[in-house]
């Protein structure tokens, strides 16, 4: 007897930058699943973009793309500061939401996300990839089993540094721009995902002319280890995240929060596993949603909503530190 193929998921793609490019061209390799939809502010930019990657429909509305009833899935790409307003209109419309990290604002914005995703029964998870990458996943499976020991510190770092134009989505305020919200999540969500929540923080930033942060420093105190993150817009860094255990040194090389090899280092011998990726990396989120979605499920057992609730919660607390005002 043939097994029933699994239920094709018809996706919808609101904001169509440079992620939402990465996000469709890997969501091809993803079995059962179709680009259907596709909207812009601009008519001309969605009707490119649903050229280049074959959607059936190209909407310069997003609610008349929320309305459409063939579409499944939506996939959130906008800036920052319209993630809560864009979610919130496609779960009215009982879709269910895929939404780049960060997942809003601050924590009351997710709040209000979690909440209308409840009241509609709809699926809503944060599109935080690394955490359902391979090896990554490796990672967090020996810091549990504790194969090589406690860990006894991490060092996480994100730098890169881009040509700085105060109207660009990355540093423009309106828009939630700054290193951290930008790239200091990943360094955090490291820490908290592997080490749980810290006792204290510390945090220091440097700020760029439109008050947004351009470096930030911080050190998670936990009772028995201590993570050192950064993330800046000032200087290329080698982003990696090292895991210095009581019998080993765990490093994720660099770019640890996309497809990376990772590195055990112990009596003085080093050993480098390549897990083989062939695709960008954000497939893996992708199959990882259209099974929730297949199973009915309404929230993820991986990307929690309490563990979205406790990345922003920490975000919050390090802007105050900082001193970082939206």
């Amino acid at each position: 007897m043939m097994k029933n193929k699994p239920r094709n998921i018809r996706w919808g793609i609101i904001g169509l930058g440079r992620i939402a490019n990465k996000f469709v061209t890997d969501l091809a390799s993803v079995e059962n699943a179709e680009l259907y939809a596709v909207a812009s502010r601009n008519q001309e930019k969605a009707r490119n973009f649903s050229e280049k990657y074959n959607a059936k429909i190209a909407y310069n509305s997003y609610e008349d793309l929320a309305k459409d009833k063939n579409v499944d899935a939506v996939y959130i790409a906008t800036p920052h500061s319209f993630h809560k307003e864009h979610a919130v209109l496609c779960m009215r419309h009982k879709k269910a939401v895929l939404c780049e990290k960060p997942f809003a604002m601050n924590a009351d914005e997710v709040d209000e996300m979690i909440f209308v995703a409840k009241e509609n029964n709809v699926l809503l998870m944060e599109a935080l990839w690394t955490y359902f990458l391979p090896h990554y996943q490796y990672v967090l499976q020996l810091i549990k089993s504790e194969e090589f020991g406690k860990v006894e510190m991490l060092e996480a770092d994100f730098g890169f540094k881009p040509s700085i134009d105060f109207d660009s989505r990355v540093v423009k305020k309106e828009l939630g721009g700054g290193s951290l919200l930008d790239i200091g999540i990943y360094p955090i969500f490291a820490a908290l995902s592997s080490l749980g929540n810290p006792v204290s923080i510390d945090a220091n930033a440097i700020f760029f002319k439109n008050n947004v942060d351009s470096s930030c420093n911080m050190i998670f105190n936990y009772s028995d280890k201590k993570a050192m993150l950064k993330s800046t817009f000032l200087e290329e860094t080698k982003t990696e995240a090292i895991f210095t255990c009581e019998k080993a040194i765990i490093k994720i090389n660099t770019q640890f929060h996309e497809p990376s090899t990772v590195t055990i280092i112990k009596n003085g011998k080093e050993k480098t596993i390549d897990f083989g990726y062939k695709t960008i990396g954000y497939n893996f989120e992708a199959a990882h949603f259209n099974q929730l979605l297949r199973d009915g499920k309404t929230e993820s057992d991986i990307m929690t909503f309490d563990f979205s609730k406790n990345l922003i919660a920490t975000l919050d607390e390090v802007r105050s530190i900082i001193g970082l005002e939206y």
